[in-house]
């Protein structure tokens, strides 16, 4: 949405504020319609942004209509093109698995595309039907089917198994990446890192508390323009902390150490290698040699559902 003066402005400012580290990834998100090639070459020769997030979502025109989305599959294969041509080798698409209008020949496709291409990272999720949105709206007036949940796992699967064939990682339930290409940004939140957020409705967090900024835009400005920033705090009680540890690095490849739940203290600890031990019998947690406990294929399909059985009850909350 924004032009290359406004977005030079707010890198001139983050390096004038930050110490920025030489090789730091500056990832922007856009969606094809978005990103002409003249954008892209400007992007590369005028701003420090060396990484494309680009919302494919699919290559198949029947997806994208019914998905509501402003490009065409035509547009989503010339955007990649187009980024290549302009020097971008560092990107990720996002790709949607399970919708009504994906038949798994198409998502094999959309999958062989990808990988043909020599995207380094992917970001594939599975199509869910939240409550208050359109989609459930039309789901529960039978305007949509409601998604096939064999079909998903089915697509899942082959999509686990396309990329590991071309030597892909799957280093978190949605995200697969060559060697070394993990998205270090959002690796930093499954990982517990502290980040900061900027603007309207970004969130922050510091490890023990999390925040986030008023999402309207003219309360946000209105706010500024007098020396206040308006947000909400949340501090997390130690319980809320074990909770969040525990559904992140589950959806990673990296795991649930147990030397870190234990850091939580004696109760967790108890608690976590008492609950665990179900999914320890049915194959779908691994403990490893380094007391890290992982999902295993099977396991990757039900991680929601594992890791909430794993939540500490908190009466505080």
């Amino acid at each position: 949405m924004l032009d290359l003066p406004e977005l030079e402005q707010i890198f001139e400012k983050i390096y004038a504020l930050h110490t920025v580290s030489t090789g730091a990834e500056i990832t922007l998100e856009a969606n094809p319609d978005d990103l002409t090639l003249e954008k892209l070459r400007d992007l590369r020769r005028h701003t420090p942004v060396n990484r494309l997030s680009i919302g494919i979502q699919s290559f198949h025109d029947a997806d994208l209509q019914w998905m509501n989305r402003a490009h065409t599959a035509e547009h989503a294969r010339a955007c990649l093109q187009d980024a290549a041509a302009a020097g971008f080798q560092d990107l990720t698409i996002d790709l949607i698995y399970g919708a009504p209008s994906t038949p798994d020949e198409h998502w094999a496709e959309n999958v062989r595309i990808a990988l043909d291409a020599g995207i380094p990272h992917l970001s594939c999720y599975c199509l869910t039907v939240e409550d208050g949105t359109a989609l459930a709206h039309f789901v529960r007036q039978g305007r949509s089917e409601p998604v096939d949940e064999e079909k998903a796992i089915r697509q899942f699967e082959h999509l686990q198994d396309a990329t590991a064939a071309q030597g892909y990682e799957h280093y978190e339930i949605s995200n697969f990446a060559l060697p070394g290409r993990y998205a270090r940004h959002n690796s930093a939140y499954w990982q517990g890192a502290h980040y900061l957020g900027v603007g309207p409705s970004a969130h922050a967090f510091d490890g023990r508390s999390r925040q986030w900024n008023v999402a309207n835009n003219a309360r946000y400005l209105k706010s500024i323009e007098v020396g206040v920033l308006p947000f909400e705090r949340e501090v997390l009680t130690p319980a809320q902390q074990y909770n969040e540890y525990v559904m992140t690095s589950l959806r990673t490849m990296w795991g649930c150490a147990e030397s870190r739940v234990e850091a939580f203290g004696a109760p967790f600890a108890g608690y976590f290698r008492q609950e665990i031990r179900r999914f320890l019998q049915n194959g779908t947690v691994e403990k490893g040699e380094d007391a890290t406990y992982r999902l295993t294929r099977s396991g990757k399909v039900l991680a929601d559902q594992i890791a909430s059985a794993l939540f500490w009850i908190d009466d505080a909350a």
